[in-house]
């Protein structure tokens, strides 16, 4: 069988779960569009702003429209943000507060946030006196509640954060759906915590109908070079939730006596908003590429997850192969099947913020945006490549072509 007679007998067997993906794209196309008509978005609010930035209606309302899309009170919306793990530390250090501690549920986070959290002498939570905890997750991956219930009294009255990572990470775990994060928000109010509920929502915006703080979260976090930029958006993060969270990280944002008074940008704001718009059809590319890829693994033997008899909860899908030079092979041909520097020839180095050598492809129009056709894998036991993304169905479907060529050799 050749890769291409491969790709067109699973696009056959996956039609159910790609009816099920157009489904929730149009739903969720209907919710951003139905937030832009409620903020009445007219050209104005693309305009550029310079300086301080008061009264930049763009940015303002920028905010207001992915919190009604995001299911959240607030948001904030910045191009300041670098990255989903500097979004993530805005919003921890503007909720948290010396002698607080934070329960990680979902287990250890993602190895970049680590070093916020644990580091010493780098004005770290730790740093601060804020201490975190986690609770390992059960051997299938899900929120262990005896375990939670039993940290959660230990910890006491300084338990001022519930931390969900939403995404793998780098961890052969499926990622959780709203359903479970719903069903764990209520578990942990029934114990009577009262505190933030906070979710690391990176990878997994738009990919089913409702998201994390339509089901109990307080503050949900994210990049927008990720899902919620639609493949246009050039730089920065978001940040949604209740008000009085919103007040607290926006003054961490920028300054405590100012807050979200202040903040410019000089390129105006036509992509961010354009990116959002964009997001629920681009998301439903990746997830369609994602079944596809999966597929035609699974058919040569390789063993990845989301299993494909599950709706994924994520936009990434993990790969295993069985040596170094497998995974490092696979994550070349992803890069050779980019639009930009397709001519690269991969290698792993100490990227950082990682605790081994990482090898990355990333081919993209903006660097590094995981969005689009990209994958990554620190290179140690078990080698498990973590492929994401696709601007384009098409664009998956042909980078699949070409990395079935080389595995079926």
């Amino acid at each position: 069988m050749t890769a291409e007679e491969l790709i067109k007998q699973s696009e056959a067997q996956l039609q159910a779960q790609f009816a099920l993906a157009d489904e929730i794209s149009e739903y969720n196309q209907e919710k951003v569009l139905k937030s832009f008509n409620k903020h009445s978005i007219a050209l104005r609010h693309f305009n550029p702003t310079t300086g301080y930035g008061y009264g930049d209606e763009g940015r303002f309302v920028l905010g207001d429209v992915f919190a009604d899309a995001l299911g959240a009170e607030a948001g904030i919306v910045s191009p300041a943000i670098l990255s989903g793990t500097h979004a993530l530390t805005v919003a921890l250090f503007g909720v948290l507060r010396t002698g607080d501690s934070v329960l990680s549920i979902s287990g250890m986070p993602y190895d970049t946030i680590r070093g916020v959290i644990f580091g010493e002498g780098n004005g770290s939570l730790k740093d601060f006196g804020i201490s975190f905890d986690c609770t390992a997750l059960t051997e299938d991956g899900k929120f262990d509640k005896t375990q939670i219930q039993a940290d959660m009294e230990r910890h006491g009255n300084s338990l001022k954060m519930i931390y969900i990572q939403r995404s793998r990470g780098y961890e052969l775990r499926d990622a959780f759906t709203v359903a479970e994060i719903g069903e764990i928000c209520t578990f942990v109010r029934s114990l009577g915590f009262e505190g933030c509920i906070f979710v690391d929502n990176c990878y997994g915006e738009f990919v089913e109908k409702q998201e994390p703080c339509d089901v109990g979260a307080d503050v949900a976090v994210g990049s927008l070079i990720k899902n919620p930029g639609g493949g246009l958006t050039p730089t920065g993060g978001y940040i949604v939730g209740k008000e009085k969270y919103m007040d607290l990280i926006g003054r961490r944002l920028t300054a405590p006596s100012i807050g979200n008074e202040v903040g410019s940008y000089a390129y105006g704001y036509r992509l961010f908003y354009q990116g959002l718009f964009m997001a629920p059809h681009t998301v439903n590319q990746a997830i369609k590429g994602s079944f596809l890829i999966g597929k035609c693994m699974e058919k040569l033997g390789y063993e990845n997850f989301p299993k494909l008899d599950k709706t994924p909860a994520d936009i990434t899908r993990a790969i295993r192969f069985d040596t170094a030079e497998q995974l490092c092979a696979f994550i070349q041909s992803v890069q050779e099947a980019s639009p930009v520097d397709g001519f690269v020839t991969l290698e792993p180095w100490d990227m950082p913020g990682y605790d081994s050598k990482v090898i990355m492809a990333a081919g993209c129009f903006v660097e590094g945006a995981s969005i689009e056709l990209s994958a990554d894998a620190p290179v140690k036991p078990p080698y498990t490549a973590y492929f994401q993304g696709g601007l384009t169905y098409e664009h998956c479907k042909y980078a699949l072509k070409l990395i079935l060529q080389k595995l079926m050799k």
